[in-house]
């Protein structure tokens, strides 16, 4: 059976309700709840048409600095030929409803929910919305760091219902990753995939890591453990981490947690400030 994944719609809440939300932001982590994705606070991109977007992250100086991620909705009709215009960052889709038509370097792809797109800096892509209903998916870009003797990765396309999850070792199968990229390739510097915890599963450790974090709720609810606090989640939340935020959760169920998540990966430390690195690319 295919799985479920939650996407905002926005609108607006009544007068009437109270003004007390989870929403929170402080120097380790955020937390954006699905009840902050309203039409006020949508945003608006160049060459896309019937376009609008909940900006989830960005870079930010002295919190986490390697990626941006959007949710992206796009009517009927809509889309772009000129989706991205900075030529050294590489992207992520990930569609959660509707149906998008990619064309990457002259092939075409329909991609459905759970659908998955790894694009490479420079690539040609065009991506619309040729159906009926409205398109919404998660947009994750990150500058590609380039190491000289490597090549640049391969486009990839294909969807979390083909990919089988890869069960964490001692979890009884209640603990694992669906991994879209081979974690040895050295060529990617940056990972999304989706976590899934059965009913009742842990981490059984704080997480500290130097991995930056986007952790998109697709499914469930869990308690997480940030930092010093615990903090409830559910479907259509949001978490973002800066490097080393301590980091644990316990899924209770009744159903399966499912998350979306973003790493990087693969690269040495910069010693320098990013303004004095180079992103050029072949």
């Amino acid at each position: 059976m295919s799985a479920k994944y939650y996407a905002p719609t926005g609108g607006h809440p009544g007068q009437d309700q109270l003004l007390t939300d989870r929403a929170v932001f402080t120097d380790a982590y955020a937390v954006i709840p699905k009840g902050t994705m309203r039409d006020i606070v949508t945003s608006f991109l160049p060459f896309w048409n019937g376009t609008r977007l909940w900006v989830l992250s960005r870079p930010l100086s002295g919190f986490a600095e390697t990626f941006s991620q959007y949710i992206m909705e796009v009517a009927p009709g809509g889309g772009s030929d000129r989706p991205e215009l900075d030529p050294a960052a590489q992207g992520v889709l990930f569609i959660v409803e509707g149906t998008a038509t990619l064309t990457v370097d002259g092939k075409t792809h329909q991609m459905i929910p759970g659908g998955y797109a790894y694009l490479p800096p420079s690539s040609d892509w065009a991506l619309h919305n040729k159906g009926t209903e409205m398109l919404r998916f998660h947009w994750i870009r990150k500058a590609y760091e380039e190491v000289d003797g490597l090549a640049l990765p391969d486009v990839i396309v294909t969807n979390d219902n083909d990919v089988a999850p890869t069960v964490m070792p001692g979890t009884d199968g209640k603990w694992a990753t669906t991994r879209f990229v081979d974690p040895t390739d050295m060529r990617h510097d940056m990972h999304v995939t989706v976590v899934t915890f059965e009913p009742g599963a842990v981490i059984p450790f704080l997480e500290t890591h130097v991995m930056e974090h986007g952790l998109y709720v697709l499914e469930g609810k869990a308690a997480y453990r940030l930092n010093k606090d615990w903090v409830e989640v559910e479907a259509g939340d949001y978490m973002w981490l800066r490097a080393f935020c301590p980091q644990a959760c316990y899924a209770g169920g009744p159903g399966k947690f499912r998350y979306l998540l973003y790493k990087d990966v693969n690269r040495h430390m910069a010693l320098r400030p990013a303004s004095t690195l180079s992103h050029s690319l072949r």
